[in-house]
């Protein structure tokens, strides 16, 4: 299962509105077969790794056990049930880590798998695997996108240093780390005060990835007004910039949401942050922490109102980014008492 995950893994970020799954098939301790899906409509994992099984090592398929991050789906989509792929390749043994999170898929590949005479173990490595989902679980379970913030800033917790000085806060190691977040998500927010302040690209500049295509850049404004010169209107991507207007930051999630967007990060600026924060909105924080001392001329990391009580952060990883530090980690929310209705895929 941790070679599945590692399957998994080269498929974040490319699978939208898919989650990344990946796949291995193993008989008298061999691997034989393995895969990832590669992109919505493409051949899920499963079927990768039955295929590469029948090209280099067809003779021991049947009989062999595959192990799939993600319960393996039952239903007609844009690609068949894997359940049947499995069932007609001869498989024997199923092991799967998550549970699909789908309410139409959920729990019905067991049922349907040993009906068929196969032996199935569940649960295997289920909290890597319920991680590497958790932008698909979200937006499938209540339609909304999985929102990570991101934040660089002073030790004084300013996101602008005093008028004259240079704009950059954190180290260029630390804004490169911070930009390849952007091949994580389907869409990056910011509001229009960024784009007049800092006519930020916004692009994938430093992605190591040639397969992923560039997020969505969307533009929060009560006036749209901005430049028409900004290069979030005129580059190669204009195409792939959207100005939601007067949104509050929920209804905007809500509105990305049943577009398909499954997952978004915030770069900016720091109102947008303090209504993703007051909104509860947010899932996953990545905060660059450079040592400077901004002083009371430069803005907050969270604008706007206070917060009505503190943020406790689970899942916290430090990382060391030559002088500057990371923090990640996921933001502890109250249950909310409704959910917004699931998506319907």
């Amino acid at each position: 299962m941790h070679l599945a995950l590692d399957q998994a893994k080269r498929g974040v970020g490319l699978t939208s509105p898919n989650p990344p799954v990946g796949s291995v098939i193993v008989n008298h301790g061999k691997i034989i077969g393995q895969g990832y899906h590669h992109k919505a409509g493409s051949p899920h994992a499963e079927i990768e790794a039955l295929r590469d099984a029948q090209t280099y090592n067809p003779k021991l398929l049947p009989g062999s056990t595959i192990y799939v991050t993600l319960e393996p789906c039952c239903t007609q989509g844009r690609t068949g049930p894997c359940t049947e792929a499995i069932k007609a390749a001869g498989i024997k043994r199923v092991v799967w880590g998550a549970l699909d999170p789908n309410p139409r898929h959920a729990g019905r590949a067991q049922e349907i798998l040993t009906s068929a005479g196969i032996s199935v173990s569940t649960g295997v490595l289920d909290a890597e695997c319920r991680e590497m989902i958790r932008p698909f679980s979200k937006w499938i379970t209540t339609g909304l996108p999985y929102v990570i913030a991101k934040v660089g800033q002073s030790l004084d917790g300013r996101i602008t240093r005093p008028p004259g000085e240079g704009q950059w806060i954190t180290s260029e190691s630390a804004r490169s780390h911070g930009r390849r977040l952007r091949a994580r998500v389907d869409a990056i927010i910011v509001g229009a005060g960024t784009i007049r302040a800092d006519n930020p690209q916004l692009t994938l500049r430093d992605s190591k990835s040639t397969l992923k295509e560039q997020p969505y850049r969307v533009i929060l404004s009560r006036s749209c007004n901005m430049p028409e010169t900004s290069h979030v209107f005129t580059d190669e991507h204009k195409n792939r910039t959207w100005v939601l207007r007067d949104l509050a930051f929920l209804d905007a999630l809500k509105e990305l949401g049943q577009r398909g967007i499954v997952s978004v990060l915030i770069e900016g600026g720091a109102d947008v942050l303090g209504q993703a924060f007051a909104a509860q909105a947010v899932d996953e924080i990545v905060w660059y922490i450079a040592p400077r001392i901004s002083g009371s001329a430069g803005l907050s990391s969270i604008g706007g109102a206070p917060l009505a009580s503190s943020v406790e952060i689970a899942d916290v990883k430090v990382m060391p980014l030559g002088d500057n530090v990371c923090i990640t980690g996921h933001p502890v929310w109250p249950k909310p008492q409704t959910q917004p209705a699931a998506v319907q895929p």
